[in-house]
């Protein structure tokens, strides 16, 4: 059983989603198999600046099975508290409702039993009835409290937006064909419906909606007040700041010693002060500059070698309670380094596939709290965004041509040239409690140029039989300390 999902995000990213239950423990290792042609190593492009422009995480409340049914059937549940309540749990129930609604509608568009028009319609169809049952439901509550009113109009005015937005870019991605037109227009009258009630209640200025770029930015704020309190705040601590204090204090005493040593050496050769001898320490204080950084840096990173580089605190935004503990590691390793997992599944690679590559290791463990959550809630969800970007700026453009000849009958040969766009292949392999009883190694193989990400496919996972086999030989490993 799949216990984590990854997919595309936008032009040049990509999302590891995961869930986990109170109480649990888990592991993930991700590892990058970066070809050497791109040129992306510790020199280029360091741990640190990757994890700050590169990583970004979002983590929630989970409710399994989230889409817009059984969001339905939860939500009358959810408004029958007191007022006092009444802005998260109203926040919390359109969060879920965004994500019920992403979760169908990319379902819709990509299912593989989607693939007719038909079966599309069809589904964009329940889709949008369960939609309107949820908000109809939702405008239905009327508020006791006069100061809670803009908070709902907020709230409203996002949804009734996001579900046109919604309904509109799944029928853009789709063919316009005269068989399915009555059906089309049914959706294009929902949207209608949708902007006239916004209209009608004043949620928008004639000015704003007007201006594409005005409203999208309005959208947007409304949107980052609605997951203000139901995000997890996140506390990240980069760890190591005293060692590497340390590290940097011992490494100076030694190269001053060594200094020191040298420099009494050279005035016993030279009892007087002349100007070989001036020569002579001008070249001890040239090369103590010049290797005194690198060794700090090789002692500090030998004292820190294989403790985490981070950590984070997760927390309740309503309540303040802490809801999760994480370490994070993000470091380059050799290839020897790799689990036999991870290697078995490389080495299924095709021949012409069997690059010489970087590897950079990403490890989160994350630690779940066993009683902070909300009541009604048994799980948090966490998104994880791996941006491609900093890869990407290495990449060589595309400056090739390959040229076709064309011929018609009738008509003199014509050569064609068609412009080719450099790609390149980039491995990842995903590990999920690495070295435990449950634990899971799946390859997936990404492609990309310099303009996007081309494809992204589940290239191979370890066998049963050799994640058992493998699995005990790490938790033997593991009890008798070897490393």
């Amino acid at each position: 059983m799949r216990q984590f999902k990854l997919k595309k995000q936008e032009k040049l990213s990509i999302k590891f989603t995961h869930q986990l239950n109170k109480g649990e423990q888990r592991k993930i290792d991700i590892y990058f198999a970066l070809p050497k042609e791109m040129g992306i190593n510790v020199r280029t492009l360091s741990e640190t600046e990757y994890f700050n422009i590169g990583v970004n995480g979002r983590r929630a409340y989970y409710t399994k099975g989230l889409h817009l049914p059984l969001l339905h059937t939860r939500f009358a549940s959810r408004m029958k508290r007191s007022p006092e309540e009444y802005k998260s749990n109203l926040n919390m129930f359109a969060y879920q409702y965004l994500v019920a609604l992403d979760t169908d509608s990319h379902s819709a568009l990509f299912s593989k039993s989607n693939a007719a028009l038909e079966d599309f319609y069809n589904t964009a169809e329940e889709i949008c009835e369960h939609c309107l049952t949820i908000l109809k439901k939702h405008r239905s509550y009327t508020l006791s409290d006069p100061k809670l009113q803009s908070i709902f109009e907020n709230v409203d005015n996002y949804l009734s937006w996001y579900t046109e937005q919604t309904i509109l870019r799944m029928l853009s991605k789709k063919p316009r064909t005269s068989d399915f037109s009555e059906r089309r227009q049914a959706l294009l009258d929902i949207c209608e419906q949708e902007s006239a009630y916004r209209t009608s209640n004043k949620y928008n200025s004639p000015a704003t909606i007007e201006d594409p770029n005005r409203i999208a930015n309005k959208m947007r704020l409304l949107r980052r007040l609605i997951e203000y309190s139901v995000i997890f705040k996140s506390e990240t601590v980069e760890l190591g700041n005293i060692t590497r204090k340390i590290a940097m204090g011992v490494a100076t005493a030694l190269i001053m010693s060594v200094v020191l040593v040298l420099i009494i050496k050279t005035q016993g050769a030279f009892s007087q002060l002349t100007s070989v001898m001036i020569l002579i320490l001008a070249i001890i204080y040239g090369v103590r500059e010049v290797f005194k950084d690198d060794f700090k840096r090789m002692l500090s990173q030998w004292i820190r070698k294989g403790k985490p580089k981070w950590s984070r605190t997760l927390s309740d935004p309503v309540s303040k309670k802490d809801i999760a503990e994480q370490k994070v590691w993000l470091d380059y390793i050799k290839g020897n380094k790799l689990p036999p997992q991870t290697k078995a599944l490389l080495a299924k690679r095709h021949s012409q596939n069997k690059q010489s590559a970087e590897f950079l290791h990403y490890r989160i463990d994350t630690k779940v709290s066993k009683h902070n959550f909300q009541d009604g809630y048994e799980s948090m969800e966490e998104n994880i965004l791996f941006s491609l970007r900093p890869f990407a700026r290495y990449l060589e453009r595309g400056n090739h041509k390959v040229y076709e000849q064309n011929s018609l009958s009738g008509k003199k040969e014509k050569i064609h040239s068609t412009s080719i766009a450099r790609r390149y292949q980039i491995n990842m392999v995903i590990a999920l409690d690495q070295g435990e009883y449950s634990e899971q190694f799946e390859r997936y193989r990404i492609t990309l140029d310099r303009s996007g990400i081309i494809d992204l496919e589940k290239a191979g996972a370890a066998e049963k039989s050799d994640i058992t086999k493998l699995g005990a030989y790490s938790r033997l490993r593991t009890i008798l300390h070897i490393k």
